[in-house]
């Protein structure tokens, strides 16, 4: 047994220690048996270091040695020596150098792990989920939560030297369903109620203002039930800022600010500023997205007075029910085989569009299209002008409804920057999105809803429109973009009780139901409340982009399937009649092992 407690980190050796004896503690990465010699890859999470097993050296450790197998916990005692030349590992940072062993001892033997311990896998996530503390043993999975503590740190430290103070917030609220799904919580000790697990801590905060905080943030856990994807998940984490006696510019050049700080300090990247900023309404109809990727060009041009009153009447028919042609030119791809083109009316199928037109610009400047029979040589030659069109460039139109046009040109232009590499991963494109309309009509509900939520300011000059034209309501709301991806929003907040129950009533809300569900928010409007705004940055998306990863999964520790469960301790689970009893519960579930 080795009594020396480790005094050293196997990532943090260096020739420069060359000849110090030291104690080291770690997993098995990798052991290889040269008949004479053993090499065993120790790894702890500061990297990796080679040690040495020599017969001569190692005495009667060295059948430890032999026996040790991949992921063993071990204990190391040892000499640090220069390497020969020929046998330095440049791509190993402790390539230099090599530890002699004089003791090995195991504290923990392992079973043989059901996925490589290394970087680069390619394993089904479902079994690296399954096996998480395995998972978050390799070296890529820990740089990704040493990257977002890093990251949070910065946020302290940003926020602190300006004054703003960090303020938990409840976890246990009042169920306000205007947005997604309520995670709920039963309450034992008053049966039949329940509270809910916070969407956000938009309410407290804003709370915090009229009680005078001033600047406020939180890193706060947040849960939602609703449908998952790649960057979704049902609890999360934001980053979560609120300021008093501000207006729009103070928050964005706040935010920039913590975005240069942040990325300086995480990734040594220099981030210019200021940000470029665009209205809803421009980043719609130029990119049919309000999360538009500027890494690359290829906006969305309108073609719907130049193909007005042709003879094609699908035109024609969807321009006089009020719709639009617009359409992106993609340089250089008119030779796209035509299977390719047959697949690309089905990709803008997904988004609502009936269809898909193209025009093949040829190298001698002449057009294939089977459109380009409805139309003149004037007007065909029109529609290239408008789509600035070269020869060998790639014209794919769209006519819809104005909704369905964009988001499926939206799409479909990402779908055409990747399929031509088109898109830089080492390029940080930062915008602001502004001006966000107020309220978006819902079908299904048969109303308008809060685009952002219910407790965004509307611009002072469409205050006069709340009663008569909501839908012409825009907001003093601003998202921050990063390459294609909201990573944070906010807006200036409802200060005043009567603009708030304005608001509450252009979204279907009764006084009785306003009262019911905010009105103790709305009564601390009355005793003095300050102008205010904020924003949220969501931090497992910004940790992800800034990691390079494709899911926010990478970069949680324990994170849930697109089934919001936990495979690794099989979460949720049915719990004993006793608890439900307690919780006065009763489920409309049969248990399927009573029904057996």
């Amino acid at each position: 047994m080795i009594k020396e407690k480790r005094n050293a980190y196997c990532g943090k050796l260096d020739e420069t220690q060359a000849g110090k004896e030291i104690v080291l503690c770690g997993w098995v990465s990798k052991r290889r048996d040269h008949g004479g010699l053993i090499f065993v890859d120790l790894r702890d999470r500061s990297g990796i270091v080679q040690v040495v097993a020599d017969p001569d050296a190692t005495a009667a450790d060295f059948k430890v040695a032999e026996d040790i197998r991949n992921e063993y916990v071990i204990k190391v005692s040892g000499v640090i020596r220069l390497r020969d030349a020929d046998t330095i590992n440049p791509n190993l940072p402790t390539g230099k150098i090599e530890v002699v062993a004089s003791a090995i001892e195991v504290l923990n033997p392992a079973k043989n792990p059901p996925f490589y311990i290394q970087d680069g896998i390619d394993t089904d996530e479902n079994l690296r989920l399954k096996y998480r503390y395995l998972d978050l043993r390799r070296p890529e999975m820990q740089r990704n939560l040493i990257l977002r503590h890093k990251v949070t740190k910065l946020m302290r430290d940003y926020f602190d030297s300006r004054d703003f103070i960090e303020i938990e917030t409840p976890m246990l609220c009042k169920s306000t369903p205007e947005g997604a799904r309520d995670y709920l919580v039963p309450s034992r000790v008053n049966p039949g109620k329940f509270y809910a697990l916070p969407q956000s801590p938009q309410i407290f905060k804003q709370i915090l203002m009229v009680a005078g905080m001033e600047r406020y943030f939180q890193i706060a856990r947040c849960f939602r039930d609703e449908d998952l994807r790649a960057d979704r998940q049902p609890e999360f984490t934001q980053l979560d800022i609120e300021m008093s006696f501000i207006d729009v510019d103070d928050i964005l050049d706040m935010m920039e600010g913590l975005i240069q700080y942040v990325f300086k300090g995480a990734l040594g990247a220099d981030i210019k500023a200021p940000f470029y900023s665009m209205t809803w309404d421009d980043a719609m109809n130029n990119y049919g997205s309000d999360k538009p990727d500027l890494r690359f060009e290829m906006p969305l041009f309108d073609l719907s007075e130049v193909v007005k009153g042709s003879d094609f009447k699908v035109f024609n028919t969807i321009l006089e029910a009020g719709g639009v042609v617009k359409g992106i030119n993609v340089k250089g791809y008119a030779a796209i085989p035509r299977r390719a083109l047959d697949g690309l009316v089905e990709f803008v199928g997904i988004y609502g569009a009936k269809g898909l037109a193209w025009v093949q610009v040829q190298p001698d400047g002449s057009v294939k299209s089977p459109i380009a029979k409805f139309f003149s040589e004037e007007q065909m030659a029109k529609i290239v002008a408008g789509a600035k069109a070269e020869p060998n460039d790639l014209i794919l139109l769209v006519a819809d409804k104005w909704n369905v046009t964009t988001q499926a040109l939206g799409a479909l232009r990402i779908e055409m920057a990747k399929r031509r590499n088109l898109i830089d991963p080492d390029k940080l494109a930062f915008l602001w999105v502004i001006d966000f309309p107020m309220f978006e009509y819902s079908e299904e509900d048969k109303r308008w809803v809060a685009m952002h939520h219910p407790f965004t300011m509307p611009r002072d000059e469409d205050l006069p429109l709340l009663e008569t034209n909501p839908g012409k309501v825009y907001a003093k709301a601003y998202d921050m973009v990063l390459n294609g991806t909201e990573i944070g929003g906010g807006s200036i907040r409802i200060h005043r009780r009567d603009i708030q129950k304005r608001i509450f009533k252009a979204i279907g809300l009764t006084d009785e139901e306003a009262e019911q569900k905010f009105g103790f928010m709305m009564g601390a409007f009355e005793y003095g409340a300050p102008p205010h705004g904020g924003l949220a940055f969501g931090l497992d998306r910004l940790v992800m982009i800034m990691a390079k990863r494709s899911s926010i999964r990478d970069v949680i520790a324990f994170p849930k399937t697109k089934d919001a469960s936990c495979l690794m301790t099989a979460a949720p689970d049915m719990v004993d009649e006793k608890q439900l009893r307690e919780l006065h519960i009763k489920t409309s579930l049969v248990n399927k092992k009573e029904e057996k």
